[in-house]
């Protein structure tokens, strides 16, 4: 926090000051009112008659709307009076942990002098060790595939050739990762074609969301046998557990 000390006696950087310190008290009540707006949003869809609730996934929406705001006035706060914010309590967050499964990538970074002020050499005498969490953005690739042909110089028996493998798509150029990929795309984690097919342009591959649904529907087919023998397993059991209800099923001898 400035004190008076602080101010400088010239008149016109002072009004440079203020009118920097009301703009930034704007942009905040920008947000607040904002964050008030979806408060409100919220308790209506919560406490409001049934016609007027809307879909569970819009809240993860709104939700994600409030922290993001919250998120940006710290962060403004941080930049405007770091001091101010050292001091106050630590937000209780969830900043999520990093499974010692995943890969380490060991950086080290030594201090631009080896030599001590005195004349005298440095020795390490320990190390502050933090870790963040890295990620590598999604890669395509291709797969190239070469089929040497070879002959025999000393007959005519023909030529001599691996054959060519499999394809889920015939003749089509996704591997199976990659339908694969598509799948759980749209199946998991419900990111509808189209918005794949913008995700596969900025990479400069350009497909139209036919084509992706031409190998979803292929990977269907395939798959069905897997689902048709899922369904004869979980029949075989008289009683199914279900998150919101139980299913009672015919047993195989009655």
């Amino acid at each position: 926090m400035l004190n008076a000390a602080d101010f400088p006696n010239d008149l016109d950087t002072l009004k440079a000051m203020l009118a920097a310190a009301e703009a930034r008290d704007q942009r905040k009540q920008e947000r607040i009112d904002r964050l008030e707006v979806l408060v409100a949003a919220f308790k209506q869809a919560m406490f409001g008659r049934k016609s007027e609730k809307i879909d569970p996934d819009q809240f993860e929406l709104a939700l994600e709307d409030i922290e993001t705001a919250i998120a940006a006035i710290h962060a403004e706060d941080e930049a405007v009076d770091p001091a101010k914010t050292r001091s106050a309590k630590p937000r209780n967050a969830n900043r999520g942990s990093l499974p010692k499964h995943l890969l380490r990538v060991e950086e080290l970074i030594e201090p631009k002098v080896s030599v001590c002020g005195c004349g005298g050499d440095l020795h390490q005498i320990g190390e502050d060790v933090s870790e963040r969490r890295d990620v590598i953005p999604a890669q395509f690739r291709v797969i190239v595939t070469h089929r040497p042909k070879y002959g025999c110089r000393s007959c005519s028996n023909g030529v001599v050739q691996a054959p060519a493998p499999a394809r889920l798509i015939p003749r089509g150029m996704p591997t199976e990762a990659t339908v694969a990929d598509v799948l759980v795309s749209k199946y998991a984690d419900h990111l509808p074609l189209y918005r794949q097919a913008q995700i596969y342009s900025r990479q400069g591959i350009d497909l139209d969301r036919s084509t992706l649904a031409a190998w979803v529907g292929k990977a269907a087919y395939e798959l069905k046998p897997v689902f048709t023998a899922l369904i004869a397993d979980l029949k075989r059991s008289t009683k199914l557990f279900m998150p919101s209800r139980l299913i009672v099923l015919q047993s195989p001898a009655g």
